[in-house]
């Protein structure tokens, strides 16, 4: 079907049309039991919360707030506040109360749709009392007005709203890994954009199967799972939880599949700690056996129907990616950004480069500045930061390039590498430049290490903090665990350093005893390294570890 120039809401109401009767979205309820919504039954409940939303005569484009995990109740809001002729402000569902405090009065949401969380209590506090707040189903108990008696009293909403192309959509606040978060708003137009050309690329149709679980509340699950649902007409399941995401992937068994590095490297540790390696690679090299092995991880992790695999929002290892690609599952790395709606480039399968993110998507103009700034032009740039000109102009480059902050470089068949960020890179006591990016790559090559963050402003050498993997963190109890462990990542340091330039080569590594998560700051909701928040909490110890002069140092 041609889509071209279809806005999201002109694709609900196409589907409405088109596939009334047909599934469109399989939520679980808990117990193995799910709920089940054809496009009809979806369309229909948006259309009656439109309803609602106008009777409330909240003023014209009114910013309208949505926390909750993913479940189908998020998108047929997103629908409605768009029908009701408004602006969503999704927020991520880890936040604290502080931060929900601050992205709903600095949008000045005066609703606020609620939904699953696992910590509602964290967060309840920082919601305005003037808010207007509304239950979907699954969230934590409450007294506010729910969705399902506001669906049985209101009619639909029988007009088919036309919104305009360049109408602010949505506010997207940025997870920030410094500073407070930013409003990145995007039009319709961004969104259309993004959701065609990625299905262009892709060659996404409506047989496809995804399963939502990586936060709606951020571009690249809501461009590549809501808006490529939408666009192509397929099939979508939500995640109950990370305890039934074995049985959800089951249910699913997705043909399109997108995760971010962390949860990547978890799956193949899960795989290692039942078949080593070792064995792994015996049973690789026998052709009769290898076939059938394959298959049979793959089919463990819920990935044996998957034809197309993705992973972005941070690097991957190289060495991780070819493991994956052993496997017979070509995982291709993109990169996109808030701003852009994470349209911008993307590995082509049998296209792909180890270490690379890809070619620029349709539409995607891509440059490198003279400083060696990444540029990118496309109809999927923001329309700017929300009540922020100063930020928005500091952002475009005088010919209209959003600035991306990261650092690169273009092979010869345009396919882009990341080589650090503009602002990450530090210098030296010796006076010499260091981007801890390409670094923290090698050493995350290593198994038993999950997080790491390369740091060492001013002094001789850096030196590299790691968070060790999950699996191994509850064994550091025997000592021949650990003295193995020393052993490992003395070796790793040195065959790193072997790699490097002199000024880069590492003094020593640091293994944490610290967890690094989002409930406690260091992560971003996305699960990339808040690398401001590392150096702080250490940065009293720094000067004791280098006088230590180990290779590998407990904290």
């Amino acid at each position: 079907m041609q889509t071209k120039n279809k806005l999201p809401l002109d694709m609900v109401y196409h589907w409405e049309a088109a596939k009334s009767n047909s599934l469109y979205m399989t939520q679980p309820i808990g117990d193995g039991k799910v709920v089940e919504y054809t496009w009809g039954r979806a369309v229909d409940e948006a259309r009656r919360m439109a309803s609602y939303l106008k009777s409330l005569n909240l003023p014209e484009k009114s910013r309208v707030g949505l926390i909750s995990k993913n479940c189908a109740h998020w998108i047929m809001t997103d629908w409605a506040i768009w029908m009701a002729g408004h602006i969503s402000v999704p927020l991520y569902p880890t936040l604290n109360a502080d931060t929900v405090n601050y992205v709903l009065n600095h949008a000045e949401c005066d609703v606020l749709f609620v939904g699953k969380l696992d910590d509602w209590d964290m967060m309840k506090p920082g919601v305005p009392e003037s808010v207007r707040c509304i239950s979907f189903p699954l969230s934590p108990p409450n007294d506010f007005e729910t969705w399902d008696d506001i669906v049985a009293k209101y009619p639909p909403l029988e007009e088919k709203v036309q919104r305009d192309a360049d109408e602010l959509a949505t506010i997207v606040y940025t997870s920030g890994s410094t500073g407070k978060p930013k409003g990145v708003m995007l039009s319709f137009r961004n969104m259309a954009f993004a959701a065609e050309g990625g299905m262009e690329v892709l060659q996404v149709g409506a047989n496809e199967r995804m399963l939502s679980y990586l936060p709606l509340a951020h571009v690249f699950e809501r461009t590549f799972v809501e808006l490529a649902s939408l666009y192509a007409g397929f099939h979508l399941f939500f995640a109950e939880s990370l305890d039934t995401f074995v049985d959800d992937m089951k249910r699913a068994q997705p043909t399109l599949f997108l995760s971010v590095p962390r949860l990547w490297v978890r799956f193949q540790q899960g795989v290692l700690q039942k078949l080593p390696q070792k064995k792994l690679n015996k049973l690789l090299k026998i052709p009769v056996v290898s076939k059938l092995i394959k298959k049979k991880v793959l089919k463990g992790l819920g990935l044996d129907k998957v034809k197309l695999a993705g992973s972005g929002s941070a690097p991957l290892a190289g060495d991780v990616l070819d493991w994956y690609r052993n496997l017979g599952l070509e995982l291709l790395e993109g990169y996109g950004m808030s701003e852009n709606f994470a349209y911008s480039h993307i590995n082509k399968p049998g296209r792909s480069r180890t270490g690379y993110v890809g070619e620029s998507m349709p539409g995607v103009d891509t440059k490198i500045s003279p400083a060696g700034e990444i540029l990118i032009k496309s109809p999927a740039t923001m329309m700017g930061y929300y009540k922020d000109e100063e930020q928005t102009k500091g952002v475009f480059t005088e010919d209209g390039y959003l600035k991306t902050g990261d650092k690169g470089e273009i092979d010869e068949m345009g396919r882009l590498k990341i080589t650090g960020r503009m602002k990450e890179i530090f210098k030296t006591s010796k006076g010499k430049y260091i981007a801890p990016a390409p670094i923290e790559n090698k050493l995350m090559a290593n198994q038993s290490i999950e997080l790491v963050c390369v740091s060492g402003a001013n002094q001789t050498q850096p030196f590299a903090m790691i968070q060790l993997a999950e699996g191994i963190r509850p064994k550091l109890g025997d000592p021949s665990v650990r003295k193995e462990l020393e052993e490992e990542l003395t070796e790793l340091v040195e065959r790193v350093n072997k790699t490097v330039d002199p000024h880069e080569q590492l003094a020593f590594v640091i293994i944490v005893s610290d967890e690094w998560s989002i409930e406690n700051s260091f992560l971003t909701p996305t699960l990339k390294l808040k690398r401001n928040v590392v150096e702080d909490t250490y940065e009293g110890k720094v000067n004791e570890w280098y006088a230590q002069k180990k290779k590998v140092v407990w904290q």
